[in-house]
């Protein structure tokens, strides 16, 4: 990342000095002389202008700022990290189902789905965890990997703007989201491996059970943690009628039972989030955690800009000495 810097910024208090150069110059006009008679005076015209009788002096207070700036040191450079050891690998599997589509959540006194409530709030969590490799894994009537396991966070969240409801179907198949979010991962060497499973529903596709893929994460060291996202009871769907959109209720049925034993059993926690800030407070308890130490090296390359500002300082005090003792000189 590139960056400008002051190695010494405490030399720019010296820039303070240019207005007593300004108020030193403003005594000196208005100095005096005792003369017999001013009439001769009076006959005289000024030669020149103002502008050429203020060049000295705007020439020295340009030479001390520039000179003041390269005392400061000024420095370009660019830094880098270089991570040495991976922190927590994270898979993302999250429903996308129809009944996502529900409009039970709200944000600022308006109601939105719940899968965009859970994008914004995994959006925060994504941005908290800069050290970890992190993949989404999208799951309704079948399941597939949306982004695979990256430290590049910026196209994830990419990808992660790109769901949207009915993706994988409408149904909701939970063995198989884990399935393949546990072929993300068995391969990788990392420290801690995790799956955060979110569903608003129970297992009514694909051909994986899904407590038998919750054997399969626990036999490789895999935790998941399972949250259930919902309101208890019925949900507003908007759905389109002969009447134009209307509010319709339906009861989701979220398989609280099932999610708790996958979690257990993998030695993780089953979570439920019935609103927006739940949710939120959901992600937080998840990522104090699974927290890390990851070993990084921070590389810092500069150049110095000193001679940039000193040489034109120095180039301008000699011009102004040259203009004030010659064609700029000012009597008395």
């Amino acid at each position: 990342m590139p960056f400008f810097r002051f190695q010494d910024p405490w030399f720019l208090l010296f820039l303070l000095v240019i207005p007593l150069f300004l108020m030193m110059d403003k005594k000196k006009r208005c100095a005096v002389f005792r003369y017999s008679s001013i009439a001769t005076l009076k006959a005289i015209r000024a030669s020149g202008n103002k502008i050429l009788e203020n060049i000295p002096l705007a020439l020295r207070c340009l030479a001390i700022a520039l000179i003041v700036m390269a005392l400061a040191r000024p420095q370009e450079g660019r830094q880098s990290r270089e991570i040495l050891s991976v922190g927590v690998d994270i898979v993302l599997a999250i429903d996308t189902s129809g009944s996502m589509a529900a409009l039970d959540f709200t944000r600022d006194n308006n109601r939105i789905t719940r899968l965009q409530v859970v994008k914004d709030v995994v959006t925060e969590f994504v941005r908290n965890r800069d050290s970890d490799r992190i993949g989404i894994v999208a799951f309704g009537a079948e399941a597939f990997t949306q982004c695979l396991l990256t430290l590049d966070h910026d196209i994830l969240l990419s990808l992660l703007d790109r769901l949207t409801i009915g993706i994988a179907g409408d149904s909701t198949a939970i063995g198989s989201a884990v399935g393949i979010s546990v072929k993300r991962l068995k391969d990788l060497k990392s420290k801690s491996k995790v799956i955060i499973l979110l569903t608003d529903g129970r297992n009514n596709a694909g051909n994986i059970p899904p407590l038998q893929a919750a054997e399969i994460a626990k036999s490789l060291g895999i935790k998941i943690y399972t949250i259930g996202v919902g309101t208890h009871g019925e949900a507003p769907f908007l759905v389109d009628t002969v009447l134009g959109k209307r509010y319709v209720y339906q009861e989701v049925d979220i398989d609280e039972t099932t999610l708790k034993k996958i979690s257990q059993l993998t030695g993780a926690k089953y979570f439920r989030a019935t609103d927006l800030e739940s949710l939120k407070d959901i992600y937080r308890q998840i990522d104090r955690l699974e927290k890390s130490k990851v070993k990084t090296i921070e590389h810092t390359n500069y150049k110095e800009l000193s001679a940039l500002f000193l040489i034109p300082g120095l180039c301008l005090v000699l011009l102004e000495i040259l203009a004030s003792a010659t064609r700029l000189r000012r009597i008395p």
